[in-house]
């Protein structure tokens, strides 16, 4: 068992380690793209388009602008490598301590909308699988078709609009929490854990309320892919040999769904939640926009309209590690739904 874990821990690290090029390479991309976009970020915080020529120039120094392009490349991949990101010139903080703080309302978010997507694609994919060519197949099919057409802005805005403002059931979409409740201490930045682990229940339900809606919007966009590749991966399972002769052998149907069909097509379903994940929690923007949301996409979203280079390089690092960091998961997850399938 021991051998095994120091193993499986190795080629982890090979992993990781085989991922460094691709972080170089998104830290590089990301720094000249920033550079070749439209836009002088001294003048817009030199006092917008009417500040001096003296002023605009103090302020490109200070952003370190005035140097040749490799000269503030090399110097951003040595900070990059002592953990400095730069400092945001919207909020005056460092880089690192804007995204700490963000980071955990924009993974809450998108940990709760993945687990809401899950909980209710996997048994429309199956049930779709079960019943090809049913009514329920053809439902099942055309709730993934509305959930992908439907952009999540719009989404989001019905939500808000029949469940907040007809109906009264939401609270006001300000935030993360009530502008009247008080916030946690602030042990892992996430909301609920943190009111669980200080026993505020009235302050977790407060904070449950405010996240229902923004989740569910988010969830609706990404259950299509997650019911398709379901009920794509249940059907070839459902017709293999293996399944055939569980059925000859007098099964009952949940052990032959639950255990047998699901555990062999679950595989396609972990690949697509990685994909998924990571797709939300840097796509998410529109959501956190509508909901106000204090998350790190939409601090990006600000960064980039405002030509604020540090905090966009950044979160780009920040998802591309991210990224990296859900593909060993779900590789390590394949090693559990099926011991035939190796990290490396």
């Amino acid at each position: 068992m021991r051998t095994s874990l120091g193993a499986t821990t190795g080629r982890a690290a090979r992993r990781l380690l085989s991922s460094a090029p691709a972080l170089i390479g998104v830290l590089v991309f990301t720094f000249l793209l920033m550079r070749v976009l439209p836009g002088d970020p001294a003048v817009f915080f030199a006092s917008g388009p009417n500040a001096g020529q003296a002023e605009i120039e103090a302020v490109r120094k200070q952003m370190g602008l005035d140097r040749p392009i490799p000269e503030q490349l090399l110097r951003y991949l040595g900070d990059v490598g002592t953990g400095q990101l730069g400092r945001s010139m919207t909020t005056g903080q460092p880089v690192m301590k804007d995204l700490r703080e963000r980071l955990p309302a924009s993974l809450e978010l998108t940990f709760a909308a993945l687990l809401i997507a899950l909980t209710l694609s996997i048994p429309l994919g199956i049930l779709a699988a079960l019943r090809p060519g049913s009514a329920v197949d053809h439902g099942v099919r055309l709730l993934c078709s509305l959930g992908v057409c439907v952009p999540t802005f719009v989404s989001g805005l019905l939500l808000i609009y029949v469940f907040y403002y007809l109906l009264g059931f939401a609270p006001d979409p300000t935030g993360r929490l009530d502008v009247f409740a008080a916030a946690p201490p602030g042990i892992t930045g996430f909301l609920l854990i943190d009111f669980a682990l200080t026993g505020d229940w009235e302050g977790w339900r407060a904070a449950a309320a405010q996240l229902v809606l923004p989740a569910v919007t988010m969830a609706l966009f990404v259950i299509a892919p997650l019911a398709r590749i379901t009920r794509a991966s249940m059907l070839a399972v459902l017709g293999s040999d293996f399944i055939r002769t569980a059925r000859s052998l007098g099964l009952s149907r949940t052990q032959i769904v639950v255990t047998y069909a699901l555990r062999n097509a679950i595989l396609p379903v972990l690949t697509i939640a990685g994909i998924v994940f990571s797709t939300m929690l840097g796509a998410n923007v529109l959501v956190e926009k509508v909901f106000s949301w204090p998350g790190v996409a939409s601090y990006a979203l600000d960064a980039l309209l405002s030509s604020d280079y540090a905090p966009v390089q950044g979160f780009v690092l920040l998802m591309a590690v991210i990224f990296v960091a859900v593909n060993l998961v779900v590789d390590l997850l394949y090693g559990l739904a099926d011991p035939r399938v190796s990290i490396s």
